[in-house]
């Protein structure tokens, strides 16, 4: 892996509406006794990744005040979903940055070294355009499936509320934690269609974008690893709990 080759942007600007957070974004609430992206850094860190950018937007002072001068920050000025906060996170990155590993700042203290050294192993080994890491989930209600062909390429990725049954029952999901080649991202990342229902900009669509243009996307399985996205009070709850155990 080339450390120097591979920066990382850090999605910590949205609103978090169910956390009912007013003054603080939540990626400052502890996890651990640590605020949760303070886990998140910590990890980048020891992996070796020196690029780091965290996009800012709702309560940025609470973030900017707990990261210091550790990191470069990038504003998201309006929240217009994590294709758009990408976005405004290149263009902080520096220059001679040709991979970028993009986690959310909310969810990532899950993640371990190990499995950021081989996903990029991985995306570096493949010369792939995009990697992005799988998990498997008893439960993956809520949870964006992973959808394969016959050969096992990746055909899809399908949100909850669009899944037919049979998708539905497909235990492979998307934690949304990525590593593109600069250099697609900067070609694809404002071809992004604003969805309808939301008037957001994802991420996701990089990948069915990819998909369409015959680019190379591979994943890494991570298994049952242990993993909790924190959306809600009882969901911080859940995640302090499968923390003290992972």
């Amino acid at each position: 892996m080339d450390k120097n080759k591979l920066g990382a942007i850090v999605l910590a600007a949205g609103k978090g509406k169910r956390m009912n957070s007013r003054d603080i974004n939540k990626v400052v609430l502890p996890l651990a006794n640590k605020p949760m992206i303070v886990h998140s850094i910590g990890l980048l860190e020891n992996v070796g990744i020196k690029n780091i950018v965290v996009v800012v937007g709702f309560a940025k002072q609470s973030v900017m005040e707990v990261l210091g001068t550790k990191v470069i920050f990038a504003e998201q000025h309006k929240r217009l979903g994590t294709a758009h906060a990408v976005s405004c996170g290149l263009g902080k990155m520096p220059l001679g940055v040709e991979n970028i590993l993009v986690i959310n700042g909310d969810d990532s203290a899950f993640y371990t070294e190990d499995v950021i050294r081989k996903l990029a192993e991985k995306h570096f080994l493949t010369n792939a355009s995009m990697t992005f890491l799988t998990i498997e989930k008893d439960n993956p209600y809520g949870l964006g499936r992973v959808i394969r062909d016959d050969n096992g390429a990746v055909k899809a990725i399908v949100e909850e509320k669009d899944a037919t049954d049979k998708q539905k029952r497909v235990t492979e999901v998307n934690p949304a934690c990525y590593i593109f080649k600069t250099s697609f991202v900067k070609k694809y990342i404002k071809k992004v269609q604003k969805s309808p229902f939301t008037g957001e900009y994802y991420l996701t669509s990089l990948i069915d974008m990819g998909i369409k243009n015959k680019e190379k996307i591979e994943t890494l399985n991570g298994g049952t690893l242990t993993w909790r996205g924190v959306n809600t009070a009882e969901e911080l709850l859940e995640a302090e709990r499968l923390y003290s155990i992972k």
